[in-house]
């Protein structure tokens, strides 16, 4: 494990305090979870943006195509507009 010193203003230090106190962990382990979140977050965005760029557009109207053009089967799976 490595340690990273960060300057953060005194009110968000407090209150990162107190939101690690009330779950129970550290401000440490707080932080950690957090950057985590962040990047997988951040990473998920860049995964799809890359996986679109990819996308042809005529692959996806052959899948909407094999779609059947059945009427809606429950009516509670309609959307009132």
């Amino acid at each position: 494990m490595s340690a990273l010193t960060i300057r953060i203003p005194e009110s968000l230090h407090q209150n990162l305090k107190a939101l690690a106190e009330r779950e129970g962990i550290s401000a440490n382990q707080f932080i950690a979870s957090a950057v985590a979140e962040k990047m997988a977050s951040v990473l998920t965005l860049n995964y799809l943006k890359s996986e679109a760029t990819q996308a042809k557009r005529g692959d996806f109207e052959a899948f909407l195509d094999a779609v059947p053009d059945v009427p809606v089967a429950v009516e509670t799976d309609q959307l009132d507009y």
